[in-house]
């Protein structure tokens, strides 16, 4: 099991509140002309259960337990902001991390081989009639 470090990219799943909070900020910059230096933020609306890709930039070795880290860090957005999260722990909820899956280049190229040479019952029929 690998072990999370600042600047490892992991995967988020958007709380209700993350996705309320995103949304609320990415609404008021549509409808209101902001003073010089704040950011507006645009992009598109997030749902809850939306998974995102997190930089980690601390990890809190501890934070839920013995060996059961917390992390914060930055989650990026489909715009142009993104969204601070602190102290979440690994899981499979919404407000939780997890480790992205690692596709193995030779198994995926299998894969595509027998998928291709794979033929139909139908197929078979009609290249012997």
């Amino acid at each position: 099991m690998s072990t999370v470090t600042v600047g490892r990219t992991v995967l988020y799943v958007l709380s209700k509140y993350d996705a309320e909070a995103i949304n609320g900020r990415r609404a008021a910059g549509e409808n209101h002309s902001l003073a010089g230096g704040a950011q507006q933020h645009i992009g598109n609306y997030h749902n809850e259960g939306d998974v995102v890709p997190l930089t980690v930039v601390r990890v809190w070795p501890d934070e839920f337990g013995p060996g059961i880290p917390g992390i914060n860090g930055q989650a990026v957005l489909d715009g142009n902001d993104s969204l601070w999260v602190t102290s979440v722990k690994e899981g499979t909820e919404t407000g939780t991390w997890r480790w992205p899956s690692r596709l193995d280049p030779a198994a995926e190229l299998i894969r595509a081989t027998l998928v291709a040479n794979v033929t139909t019952p139908e197929a078979g029929l009609a290249a012997t009639a």
